[in-house]
């Protein structure tokens, strides 16, 4: 009896050192350092689910512990985001820290609340392939309630193919920040 109720208090424990993101329990990883470009943007977009994307919607890069660093959305041509970018796929995904609570007091707009925009193109995933089957776990894992979204409304899988990052995470202008070492960096 007493190594369950031991069992019990460390479950307890390991909840309480958990942060909540939008009703789900995420790990807690840290916020990495203001100076790491790589890690601080890859921190952004893994630890966020929303962002505005010529309209407010939902992504996902990845399941835990397999960030990928590039956003997938699940995304229906009934909305215009989906059905423009089918006619011209240039796109921008902008994500604010503020929503994560990670700000403190800060004002969103104020540069020690960071904010990151991924630029490029918006891309219709093949339903059969491969990252079309991860795309939607990573969705559905972070996102649920996706699973139950009407058939008839047809939402296929997207991806951004981003050509540029713009990211401000302190005074002094925007971090320096290829395609390259944001997609190299490991969470």
């Amino acid at each position: 009896m007493k190594s369950k109720c031991f069992y019990c208090f460390l479950f307890l424990i390991f909840l309480g050192f958990q942060d909540c993101c939008e009703g789900r329990w995420l790990l807690a990883s840290p916020k990495p350092d203001r100076d790491n470009a790589a890690g601080y943007a890859r921190w952004l977009v893994s630890h966020s689910s929303w962002g505005i994307l010529r309209n407010v919607v939902s992504f996902s890069d990845g399941v835990v512990d397999k960030s990928t660093g590039i956003p997938y959305f699940y995304l229906t041509t009934l909305d215009p985001t989906a059905r423009n970018a089918l006619k011209d796929h240039r796109s921008s995904l902008t994500i604010s820290e503020n929503p994560l609570g990670t700000c403190g007091n800060a004002d969103p707009e104020n540069p020690v609340c960071a904010k990151i925009t991924l630029t490029g193109k918006l891309v219709l995933l093949d339903a059969n392939s491969k990252e079309s089957k991860f795309a939607q776990t990573a969705l559905f894992t972070k996102h649920p309630e996706m699973k139950g979204w009407p058939k008839s409304h047809n939402f296929r899988i997207f991806k951004l193919k981003i050509k540029n990052i713009f990211m401000i995470n302190w005074f002094g202008g925007p971090k320096p920040l290829t395609v390259g070492q944001y997609l190299k960096y490991k969470m």
